[in-house]
């Protein structure tokens, strides 16, 4: 198993942590998840991809199987501070720098180009999108749709 953080979102008292987790398995099969780890000790499972599929009650294993992994990568980048304040050191309005993010028909003309790139890589496009700008899922999919609005990328689905 590897634990490896994708982004972390630091406000007033707390800490939010996006970590990716692989679980290679002797018979070839893997597991593929994005959780969030928050500063309580919370685990929030936001997506799983396997080969092959997971069984319900394999899925119903998968917290218990990656539990304890995050919360270790999640206390080791906490003291390790990830360039932010040194530990011992309150938190309370630390921000992390957002990139900028140009507005109206530049950005969505940027956002679409990101997206296509991000396609054509074989990256997720959604995470590729929250790492590029810096914004919550819910945010980058309000940009996608917007996007998706002004004609710049196709429709979600294809009516038939």
């Amino acid at each position: 198993m590897s634990v490896w953080p994708a982004w972390e979102v630091r406000e007033h008292d707390g800490a939010l942590s996006w970590l990716h987790v692989r679980l290679d398995f002797p018979d070839g099969a893997e597991v593929d998840v994005l959780a969030v780890v928050s500063g309580t000790g919370c685990v929030l499972v936001e997506e799983v991809r396997a080969r092959p599929a997971l069984s319900l009650d394999d899925l119903a294993l998968l917290a218990d199987w990656i539990e304890e992994p995050l919360l270790e990568a999640f206390r080791a980048g906490d003291r390790a501070g990830h360039g932010g304040p040194p530990p011992g050191t309150p938190r309370r309005g630390a921000r992390r720098a957002r990139r900028a993010w140009p507005r109206g028909t530049e950005g969505r003309l940027l956002l679409a180009r990101e997206y296509r790139a991000a396609q054509e890589a074989g990256a997720d496009p959604v995470l590729a999108l929250m790492q590029a700008t810096g914004h919550s899922r819910r945010r980058t999919l309000g940009l996608i749709a917007r996007a998706r609005d002004a004609g710049l990328l196709p429709p979600r689905h294809v009516r038939r």
